[in-house]
Formats: structure tokens, C-alpha cells, sequence
């Protein structure tokens, strides 16, 4: 039989629980008295009003995406409500201590007061930098002039199209904490060099719950603060049709979408261009025709205008669900024919808790498994799951399903170079699960097809 061994060579043993019990009743003097090991041993929770409670020093720093991202950047932060100098402080990037003495101060934007569920006000402050410079490394810190947090960094895009790495996440939403913090880890160990997050909606579970906010921003920690994030909400950032009341305070999302959607449902529907793609994001919880179209007018716009090679949109809800019991008919109606006209590259989703890839079946090309049309994705990253227990949605309404799972947790990691945008969906573990190729020539012309873990091209009946 073989034996485990760690690190050293020492073989690992594998405790008991009669073993925990001598131990206990050494440690204690004498035996437990018949109190189970389980009711001896089980501490008190920690309060959230206390984990989650606000202090002078900065926490829940995140960095998000200005309409200039070559040349500004936006980062926000939460305090207690007592601090009223909220500030940031900038310098480039330095091989040694010295620059802080250079640095430039720049003062927030900050919320009034605001209780949280848990008891207790907090605030909410932005900083803009501008005038920074293109493709360039820089440190900054936020604070309140005396309290700081330490010193993060960040990079400007480089205002051009150039090879860059981005990571999708489908719906983390419940047991942030337990289960999605692993997620976020091994995404950002796989891509270090990631420029941007794209989160596709139900970043918690229920939108006025401080706690699920505070777990959703201990699971990345400084990754926020040093990755550019890009998210838009799901039904689950809605509470009796209204949307969470932290949205556009703990995010500063560029205000460049339909005014009638962002007046009443802030930095909700907006784009960004980053090095060469076009990102847009659309608040897909809005099912009413006037908002709808609205957003139908502003996606047929924005693409139309795209200065880039690439477009990637994403929504909460799949314009092809995952399970018969749903069917998002008004995602398909007003916005598929302009995902479609514009032959978007890729469209990010979530809300259906399982795992699928595809995309239209009038895209396809002979038997050859290329295909020249959109591809349609829905994932989700945390432990809440559904069953994979219909694909009509798909077929029935001109879809073409490639690859699904479900029970698992997923990123997904895309890389994009001049012609080629190369996507990878890996699991919780790290394991390969699904990848495609989209290859765009000078002209426009595509070719969609699936990959291996090694990027080879798989072809039909061989995957």
C-alpha cells in the first residue's frame, strides 16, 4: 500500500475523531463529561455587523474603467462615515520608496452617509485620475490624508489595439466567502496579466445585504484593486424592481448609455473600449419596451461606432436559456437581430447557473464545425446550481448549443491578439473544460471553431 507523504517526505496522518477526543480530555484535564466533541468544540459565529462593520481605513477598493482608459482611471473605496477628507494620491511607477514624496493628491467624490442593513453608516468615495499617460505603470493609494491603504498599482491601456487578456465570470451570487473566493484565486494565478473582469450579473444574492457585499469583495481582495473591473447587474442586484443601493456609489462605471435607462438605473448600460475591442454592457432586468428599445437604439449605436476590431456585450439574461422553464423572449426579440446585424464576437451572460456554449444555427458552415456567426456564452462561477434539463430554448429559437455542463464552477479566460480572440472556460480545479477560436480577417471575415486545451482545432464527433 501506498503512503501519502508531504513535503519533506514525513508521511501525513490522518486525524480521528477519537484521537480529537483524548487530546480534548488531556488538554482539558480529564474526560468530556459526555458532551459531544461537536458541542465542546463549536465556536460562536463572528457577528457581521462586526466582520463586515466600516472604519477610517479604506476597504472594498476597486478599480473601474473610464470611457478613456488610455489616458484616466477611475478607483472607489468605503470608509466610515466619519471621514470627510476622502482623497487619493498617484505617482508612476518607481523601482524604489522615494516616489511617495512626489506624489500628486487628488480629492473624492464623496456620498452622503448611508446605513447599511448591518447598523451602521458608511460612505462611499471615487477618485478620477486624468492626464495620465498611455501604456504606463502607476501607484496609488486612497485614504483620508492620515489613514492610507497601502500602495496599489494599476496600467493604463496603451490607446491602440494590442494584444491584451481579459476574465469572464458567470453568476457568483451565493456563498461568496466558501466558494468563490478559490474561483476568483485560480482565474487571476492563470491570468496575472489580465487588463479587465468582466462580472455578467449577480454579483450576490440579495442586493441590500451589506455582508454579501463585503464577502463579494473579500473573495477577489487586492485583485480589485489592481484589475480594472467591468459589471453589470442581475435580477439578484434588484430588490422590488429597485436596484441596489450601492451600485453606482461602490462602482464608478462610465455614464455614456441610453440617458433614460441610466436616469433612473445609474451606470447600468454603458460601454468601454479597451485596445482594440469595444466592451458593452446592457441592464437586461429592465423588460419593459420603452427601456428595451432604448437599449436596442444604444447597442445598434455603440456598434455602429465601434473604432475597433472586436466587440464582446454582456447581459444577465441569456438570450438562449440553459433550462426549459425559462425564456427570456424580449432579450431575443429587441437585441439578438443587432447582436447579429453587427456580428458581435462574443456575448457574455449568466443567470442560468450551468455552463453553455454556442451560437447561431444559420451560422453554421457545412459539417466542418466553422462557423461565422456570434458565440453565445452563459456561466456561473459560485455554488448555487441548475440542471442542464432542456436545450429547446436553443433549438427551437435558431440557436445551435457547441458545449454544456453543469454542476461545476467556471472562469472564463480570453485572449485577444490582432486577428485571433482565443477563449478558454476552465473549472473551479483549474481544469480545461471548453475552448473556441474566433479568427478575423482584415476584411471582416470570420471563422469560429472549437479547441483543445492546446488550441488545436476540434472537429465535429471528436471533441
Amino acid at each position: 500500500m501506498t503512503r501519502s507523504t508531504g513535503p519533506h517526505g514525513h508521511r501525513r496522518r490522518r486525524l480521528r475523531t477519537g484521537a480529537l477526543v483524548s487530546a480534548g480530555a488531556l488538554l482539558l484535564g480529564g474526560p468530556l463529561m459526555g458532551t459531544a466533541l461537536g458541542d465542546a468544540l463549536v465556536a460562536e459565529p463572528y457577528p457581521d455587523a462586526e466582520r463586515h462593520a466600516p472604519s477610517p481605513m479604506p476597504d472594498r477598493v476597486i478599480l473601474t474603467p473610464t470611457e478613456d482608459t488610455a489616458t484616466s482611471q477611475a478607483v472607489s473605496w468605503r470608509t466610515s462615515s466619519e471621514v470627510m477628507t476622502a482623497q487619493a494620491e498617484i505617482s508612476p511607477m518607481a523601482p524604489g520608496p522615494s516616489f511617495d514624496d512626489a506624489a500628486t493628491a487628488v480629492p473624492a467624490q464623496s456620498t452622503e452617509p448611508m446605513m447599511a442593513d448591518l447598523g451602521f453608516p458608511v460612505r462611499f468615495h471615487t477618485v478620477t485620475f486624468e492626464g495620465l499617460d498611455a501604456d504606463t505603470d502607476y501607484l496609488y493609494r486612497v485614504g483620508d490624508g492620515t489613514n492610507w491603504s497601502e500602495w496599489m498599482e494599476f496600467q493604463t491601456a496603451s490607446g491602440e489595439a494590442e494584444p491584451f487578456s481579459f476574465i469572464y465570470y458567470g453568476d457568483a451570487q451565493n456563498e461568496v466567502h466558501e466558494h468563490v473566493s478559490r474561483v476568483f484565486r485560480r482565474a487571476f494565478v492563470d491570468r496575472p496579466q489580465a487588463d479587465l473582469i468582466v462580472h455578467a450579473g449577480d454579483l450576490v444574492d440579495v442586493s441590500t445585504r451589506d455582508n454579501e457585499w463585503g464577502e463579494w469583495f473579500d473573495a477577489a481582495g487586492w485583485i480589485n484593486g489592481g484589475i480594472n473591473s467591468l459589471a453589470i447587474p442581475g435580477n439578484h442586484e434588484y430588490r422590488s424592481g429597485v436596484l441596489a443601493p450601492y451600485w453606482d456609489k461602490q462602482f464608478a462605471f462610465p455614464d455614456n448609455g441610453p440617458e433614460s435607462v441610466n436616469a433612473e438605473h445609474p451606470e447600468t448600460a454603458y460601454h468601454v473600449d479597451y485596445e482594440g475591442v469595444r466592451f458593452i454592457g446592457l441592464n437586461s432586468n429592465l423588460n419593459n419596451d420603452e427601456d428595451m428599445q432604448a437599449q436596442a437604439d444604444y447597442l445598434d449605436e455603440a456598434l455602429e461606432e465601434n473604432p475597433g476590431k472586436w466587440s464582446v456585450v454582456t447581459f444577465h439574461h441569456p438570450v438562449f436559456a440553459m433550462t426549459g422553464s425559462r425564456n427570456n423572449q424580449r432579450v431575443r426579440d429587441y437585441w439578438d437581430p443587432i447582436l447579429q446585424e453587427h456580428d458581435v464576437d462574443l456575448v457574455l451572460q449568466g443567470h442560468d447557473h450551468t455552463y453553455g456554449r454556442g451560437h447561431q444555427q444559420n451560422a453554421e458552415q457545412g459539417r466542418s464545425g466553422i462557423h461565422d456567426g456570434t458565440v453565445y456564452v452563459v456561466s456561473v462561477s459560485g455554488a448555487k446550481m441548475y440542471s442542464l434539463n432542456d436545450l429547446g430554448n436553443w433549438t427551437d429559437n435558431g440557436g445551435q448549443p457547441v458545449s454544456t455542463a453543469e454542476g461545476v464552477q467556471l472562469y472564463q479566460l480570453i485572449d485577444v491578439d490582432d486577428d485571433t480572440i482565443s477563449y478558454e472556460a476552465r473549472t473551479a480545479d483549474g481544469v480545461f473544460h471548453d475552448g473556441v477560436r474566433i479568427e478575423k480577417r482584415s476584411n471582416g471575415a470570420k471563422q469560429v471553431y472549437t479547441v483543445d486545451e492546446d488550441g488545436n482545432r476540434v472537429k465535429p464527433g471528436r471533441g
